[in-house]
């Protein structure tokens, strides 16, 4: 069963903290799929992932671009994992079974969103009631992480 982090939004956006996330998957040689609410916003996300940083970009592919397989990042708004990713990104409220074709899925929500709070609340309850093992991060001000809750494994 995959462990599932909530990553609780406060003081960056998701295109802001995304990246960052991203590029500490491929710093360790892991590969990723990040699921968004529409393909529309996938190749937004995309196009966002080539101009992030001045110092360089993230290697990542879309339906459009094709060669799922070879892409390090897959940006979808799909549940597949095409590139033998064991990391899963979820923006926009997508949706997680817990998705065992990963290793880690991790559910990025904006806390300054009422409504996603509540939908990421009802997240983490059902797949808390399915025994996966859950770990709930906050961002301070400063945009740094900090563990506030591990439940099951």
């Amino acid at each position: 069963m995959a462990e599932i982090r909530f990553y609780h939004l406060t003081a960056r956006t998701f295109e802001q903290t995304l990246p960052v996330l991203l590029d500490r998957t491929l710093q360790r040689g892991w590969r990723a799929v990040v699921r968004v609410g529409s393909e529309e916003r996938a190749e937004s996300v995309a196009g966002h992932l080539w101009t992030w940083s001045k110092e360089g970009f993230l290697p990542h592919g879309t339906k459009r671009d094709g060669f799922a397989e070879e892409q390090p990042v897959w940006i979808t708004d799909q549940a597949e994992n095409p590139n033998a990713a064991q990391v899963l990104f979820l923006g926009d409220g997508a949706e997680s079974d817990g998705d065992g074709a990963f290793a880690t899925v991790c559910d990025l929500f904006d806390g300054n969103d009422p409504e996603a709070v509540q939908a990421a609340r009802g997240r983490w309850k059902r797949l808390r009631d399915a025994g996966h093992t859950l770990v709930y991060y906050q961002q301070d001000e400063a945009g740094a992480w900090s563990e506030k809750q591990r439940v099951g494994g």
